[in-house]
């Protein structure tokens, strides 16, 4: 038998990391953003961008906000869309799925169709789909891997839930849709009762309903004391002089 021979090759495409196998220090550095932001901010209060920053700190990537939202943070040639959610379960151990913001996806803007109840919602359903592909499309030119980032969090923000996933493309052709009695468009896996997409027509918000793995990092954080303000603003040496009235 002839033997293949041996050749040098460098796998260019490879994440920084496996799927969902954070270093053993993320945790720890999610932790201490999350605190500090608690502790200067003094409310539970948590934005999406602010979470985009926290990711990229945590894996030492860079955060680049995006109009499309599926690239704010990279590293390499790697990309991740962030997302946060909050869950209301007592025990983030046993979150099962979320049901993310995925974007603004119009048929009129993008199609010029005129839409409502009585539009056949498999031909509406394509076209929500087909606007998310191309977006997906688009930004994989640039990145050979792209994921999503989600942070699932509690009211108080002392407990947190993150996982990632691929990024992917819908095939149109797997999926039922239909119209509910809210005027939304629902997108079911052909053959069960599994809702995977909801459409709603004013606003043209689409959201994806995401599986939670079973590897998914949960997080319980002490809650901070609020930072003192009079103590920070000795600490920066602020006095009169730092504010000049212009008018």
């Amino acid at each position: 038998m002839k033997k293949r021979p041996k050749l040098r090759t460098v796998d260019k495409t490879s994440p920084p990391f496996p799927l969902n196998k954070f270093s053993k220090d993320f945790p720890y550095i999610l932790g201490k953003e999350i605190v500090y932001l608690l502790a200067s901010k003094g409310r539970p209060v948590l934005e999406g961008d602010e979470w985009e920053k926290i990711f990229a700190i945590c894996i030492g990537a860079e955060w680049k906000p995006s109009n499309v939202g599926l690239d704010d943070v990279v590293l390499g040639n790697t990309a991740w869309g962030a997302k946060t959610v909050k869950a209301n379960t007592s025990d983030f151990r046993k979150l099962k799925q979320v049901r993310l913001i995925s974007g603004r996806n119009s048929p009129v803007y993008s199609y010029g169709s005129i839409i409502d109840i009585n539009s056949n919602p498999n031909e509406i359903g394509q076209m929500v789909l087909d606007i998310w592909n191309e977006r997906v499309t688009s930004i994989r030119e640039k990145y050979k891997n792209l994921r999503t980032i989600v942070l699932v969090k509690s009211n108080d923000l002392t407990q947190l839930a993150v996982f990632e996933f691929d990024t992917i493309r819908y095939d149109f052709e797997l999926f039922d849709f239909k119209w509910n009695r809210n005027g939304n468009l629902e997108g079911y896996l052909k053959n069960s009762t599994k809702k995977k997409f909801t459409w709603q027509p004013h606003g043209s918000q689409f959201t994806i309903t995401e599986q939670v793995p079973k590897n998914t990092l949960v997080v319980k954080l002490k809650k901070p004391e609020n930072l003192d303000k009079a103590e920070i603003l000795k600490a920066i040496g602020f006095d009169n002089s730092w504010v000049v009235i212009q008018k």
